[in-house]
Parts: structure tokens; C-alpha cells; sequence
């Protein structure tokens, strides 16, 4: 019984039909329907009923899916055992939002290669949504997100607070300017839509940018207002050209951490990683 099959199986019953795995799996809906059929054939039972395009789990489905879920996760706790007895010549996945990225994560990847020297570092940003989605599918070990996060397979620890600051352009009115944001799944965006409502904007309008310096660069320019980190726009080579107005903490006051499987023991190196973030808010 391969892992592979068992996997696709999973993936069928959790988002409900074969394309849908197919998506997640990021595979053709034939290899996902061969791979069940196979399963079938080597457990000599029908693991779904069959009734026009759908499928229903029967019966035999049930007590597979039991099964499947306990080995996949004995499977990746396997691979997490080994990878942390190598980790020293293995990789480290992390990901980070683009802010995050830009204000404390190249400090602590230095201190993460001196102390790991053979371990392989990948960086990939998103939202916090997407990274969450990232680390529950295991693509990534770690990450930096907004918080609070609260799920049940999912460790959040608290590295630092984000003070988020309304800015615009010199000489602009935000009031009557559309909200200048990153995209669906960024905490930053569900704060700045909640303020816009809250101090009744004129112009309900918004435009999104995946990156921070698109994003930034239209707000220098007059072409709308957007929250952001203080630092953030503080650092920034367009400093002179934005105004920084502070919101109220509800909306400004925002935690930010590295979330991690809760099932999967954390590597040394993660440790590494969140301790030269927290160490950098230290003062010196």
C-alpha cells in the first residue's frame, strides 16, 4: 500500500470529489482517480459509492480514512525525527510575510548560518493565510505570521508586536483616496478594511499590489492610503514622501510569530531563528 495512494484517498474525502484533489494535489483528475482505483483493487473492496459525478465514502472508505490519516501522520512525524537527526546538513523551510521579510528576517538567518552552517535555508513570502495553509500541508516547517493563530494542529509563538500606522502622501487627503492593500489573506488588509469602515472613508474603493514596494511606491505617488507596519515605512527609501498617522490599538496593536505543527517536534535551527527575532527586539 503505497503512501502516495493513500494520500490522494485523503485528499478526495477531505475537499469532496476528485478535481478538487486533483487541485490540492497539484495533479491530473486521471491520476487521481487510477490511484483510488488501485487502492480498491489491492484492498479488494469499493472504498466510495458511486452516484452520477459525486462520491460517497462507504462504509469500508470509512475505516480506511481512520487508518490513512494515522499512518500519513506517523509518516511525517518519520521524516521529521530524521530530518532533525541530519538537520545539520538538511534544509530548513520557512516562510514570512513580505514585511516580516524585509524588517527582521535577514538578521536571523545570519545568526541561523552561523550556528548551522550546513543546513540549506529556503525563504518563500506570502500572506499569513497561505502560509498557514503551507505549514498544515507540510510544504513549509515554519513561519512568520500575523496572530493571533489559533488551530488545533498549530503552535504560535510570539516573537514581536507590529505597530501598524495609516499612510499616505504628502499633501494627500486619505480620506477621499481608495485603500491601497496586499491581497485576500493578508492580516494587514482585514485591518485596514475594518478601519476604512470605521472613520467612514469617502471612497470605499481598493486596489491590490503583492508587494510591499508596489505598494508603498502608489501610496508616495498620491494614488491611495494603506497600513503598514511603522518600521516598515520608517526604512523605507520613500520615507520622505509619506505622512504616518497612528491608529487606534485595536487596529494597530498587531502580534506577529512563527507558527509550527504541533504534531512535529521543532527543529534545533527554528529555535535558532525565533530567538535571534526575539533577541533583536532586545535593547542593546
Amino acid at each position: 500500500m503505497e503512501l502516495i495512494a493513500l494520500r490522494t484517498f485523503q485528499a478526495v474525502v477531505e475537499e469532496g470529489g476528485v478535481l478538487a484533489a486533483a487541485r490540492k494535489l497539484n495533479t491530473v483528475q486521471s491520476n487521481v482517480t487510477s490511484r483510488v482505483r488501485r487502492l480498491e483493487e489491492e484492498l479488494g473492496t469499493e472504498l466510495f459509492f458511486r452516484k452520477g459525478r459525486g462520491l460517497e465514502l462507504a462504509p469500508s472508505g470509512r475505516v480506511l480514512l481512520e487508518y490513512a490519516r494515522r499512518m500519513l501522520q506517523l509518516e511525517r512525524q518519520t521524516s521529521a525525527a530524521v530530518r532533525q537527526v541530519g538537520e545539520s546538513s538538511g534544509e530548513l523551510r520557512i516562510g514570512a510575510m513580505e514585511t516580516f521579510t524585509a524588517l527582521h528576517l535577514p538578521k536571523a538567518l545570519k545568526v541561523v548560518r552561523a550556528r548551522h552552517p550546513r543546513l540549506e535555508l529556503r525563504v518563500q513570502t506570502d500572506t499569513s493565510a497561505i502560509l498557514a495553509e503551507k505549514v498544515l500541508d507540510h510544504h513549509l516547517d515554519c513561519a512568520f505570521v500575523a496572530g493571533p493563530v489559533v488551530h488545533p494542529a498549530l503552535i504560535f509563538d510570539e516573537l514581536v508586536v507590529e505597530e501598524l500606522v495609516q499612510v499616505y502622501a504628502v499633501d494627500a487627503d486619505p480620506v477621499r483616496q481608495p485603500l491601497i492593500l496586499f491581497r485576500e489573506g493578508c492580516a494587514y488588509r482585514t485591518r485596514a478594511l475594518t478601519w476604512q469602515r470605521t472613520i467612514g472613508h469617502a471612497v470605499a474603493d481598493a486596489m491590490e499590489f503583492g508587494t510591499l514596494e508596489g505598494i508603498l511606491g502608489c501610496v508616495a505617488v498620491g494614488l491611495g492610503w494603506t497600513l503598514m507596519p511603522r518600521r516598515v515605512v520608517e526604512q523605507s527609501s520613500l520615507a520622505a514622501e509619506l505622512l504616518i498617522e497612528a491608529v487606534p490599538e485595536e487596529i494597530g496593536r498587531l502580534p506577529t510569530g512563527m507558527i509550527y505543527l504541533r504534531e512535529v517536534p521543532p527543529m534545533a535551527a527554528m529555535k535558532t531563528l525565533a530567538q535571534a527575532v526575539l533577541a533583536e527586539q532586545s535593547p542593546s
